[in-house]
């Protein structure tokens, strides 16, 4: 007689609970055994992700994002600090950015062009071919007339609703004078020697003041507090365990944030310098001081599974913004043809990848409860978020500030798309979509945040490998 469907199923599900149980143990004394099994808060485990990012999006989204459209963008690195006026400004080179000359930036980057759509910029050149031969078409001079009127309007909708109390982030005045295109490529986020007293301050400031903990309760390996003890730790993790799903996954996609962060720096860290050359790698002793479970007495594995959270909340906004790149008239806007249209596929290829994942994140239960209550703290969380965003010009080291700036900003618009589900299904198929709309500071931070995070997943299987070698 065959076994029943439901016992396979508990056979199976008990095989992989044995299977991640011998694992842990087996961590305890292999240290390229850095974090696996399942996630808290999600139906998703470590390994899924790995093989997921690794081996299916990685590549194609690395492609994606060295095209023109990704790879510029605009920020105000000096927008003054808001919160303290002690700010100890890097002099080190590594912390300096170099801003683009106003020819290496595509033109249609530089100008509004891409609020058009791509029926916007074909009436354009045909009213100006039509104009050279001397034979303007008065339907055409209508339609055009039409048009221009129609993306005005849409252009002052769109900038409304950039500043409407949807936004997660204090966005950059990009208008301002003080505001500079960056080519991320050449800016790469790594090691600066950024460190100490005015590195912990930013971060103890968006521990200690916006993740809704009481001062009461302390974090743990927090360089700013008095030494802990076991018991502290546990107090907060008990107090966190107890808070709300929401204001848990705030926490720890900050957390998450901070430790993708940390693995970059030790992914790329000066490992020589001599007057001819710089020589980047993987720093090992680097990544164990902030990782290893030993030495972080079993927090830094807990930051790293939040990194996988993080990843997750991103991977889900993205997969639920489809339809807005899916429109015909969205495009890759930077004046080269061939190339937008080639982008905009690979984008479109990536997009149906991620929405392809099995095990995607439920944001169905957070806000869930009473609506008033859930308002309320909806608004608690974009306040929160929106407050660290403005955190980021206080930062001390420019390229730091930079890539700061641009990965809350990332974040931000990744939250923004997962509470925006009924505008985005209501968008019209064609034409200006006034209710939602994505900006391309938005779209260019959106998915550089999100590779910055995939690129910590890789790096976490690198080191694996490297630590299982000295071993």
């Amino acid at each position: 007689m065959e076994p029943a469907w439901d016992s396979l199923f508990v056979l199976s599900l008990s095989l992989k609970i044995n299977k991640h149980a011998f694992k842990k143990e087996m961590c305890k004394e292999n240290l390229e055994c850095l974090v696996s099994g399942y996630l808290d808060d999600c139906t998703c485990d470590v390994e899924t992700i790995d093989r997921f990012n690794n081996y299916r999006l990685f590549p194609r989204l690395q492609k994606l994002l060295e095209s023109d459209y990704f790879r510029y963008y605009k920020v105000n690195l000096k927008r003054p600090c808001p919160f303290w006026n002690d700010i100890n400004q890097c002099g080190r080179r590594d912390c300096a950015v170099k801003p683009c000359q106003s020819d290496e930036v595509p033109d249609g980057i530089k100008s509004a062009s891409y609020k058009y759509s791509e029926v916007a910029n074909n009436l354009i050149e045909e009213c100006e071919q039509a104009e050279r031969l001397g034979a303007v078409d008065e339907s055409l001079r209508f339609d055009f007339f039409f048009l221009a009127l129609e993306t005005q309007k849409a252009v002052l909708q769109w900038t409304k609703h950039d500043d409407s109390s949807d936004s997660f982030c204090e966005a950059d005045d990009i208008q301002s004078p003080d505001a500079e295109y960056v080519d991320l490529l050449l800016n790469p986020e790594r090691y600066t020697g950024y460190k100490g007293p005015d590195a912990w301050k930013i971060w103890n400031v968006i521990y200690e003041e916006n993740c809704f903990k009481p001062q009461t309760i302390k974090r743990p390996l927090n360089p700013l507090a008095s030494s802990q003890g076991k018991s502290e730790e546990n107090t907060f993790y008990s107090w966190l365990e107890g808070l709300c799903v929401e204001k848990r996954a705030f926490y720890r996609l900050i957390s998450g944030l901070h430790a993708s962060i940390n693995v970059h720096l030790s992914a790329r860290y000066l490992l020589q310098e001599t007057w001819l050359e710089k020589k980047w790698g993987h720093n090992i002793t680097e990544f164990q001081q902030r990782f290893d479970g030993i030495l972080t007495e079993g927090e830094g594995p807990r930051r790293l599974k939040n990194l996988y959270f993080l990843y997750l909340i991103e991977l889900r906004a993205l997969s639920k913004v489809v339809p807005f790149f899916e429109r015909p008239d969205f495009q890759l806007f930077t004046g080269n043809k061939v190339q937008d249209a080639e982008n905009k596929m690979l984008l479109l290829e990536i997009l149906h990848e991620i929405k392809s994942f099995p095990l995607h994140f439920d944001e169905n239960s957070f806000f869930a409860g009473d609506k008033k209550e859930a308002n309320k703290l909806k608004e608690d969380f974009r306040l929160h978020f929106r407050n660290i965003s403005r955190i980021m010009d206080c930062v001390g080291c420019f390229k730091c500030r930079l890539w700061g700036k641009l990965q809350i900003q990332g974040l931000g618009t990744a939250l923004k798309i997962l509470f925006s589900e009924k505008l985005i299904a209501n968008m019209p198929e064609s034409g200006p979509s006034y209710e939602f709309h994505l900006t391309r500071q938005e779209i260019v931070s959106l998915f550089n945040a999100f590779g910055r995070i995939s690129t910590s997943v890789k790096e976490l299987e690198n080191f694996r490998n490297l630590l299982q070698n000295i071993h």
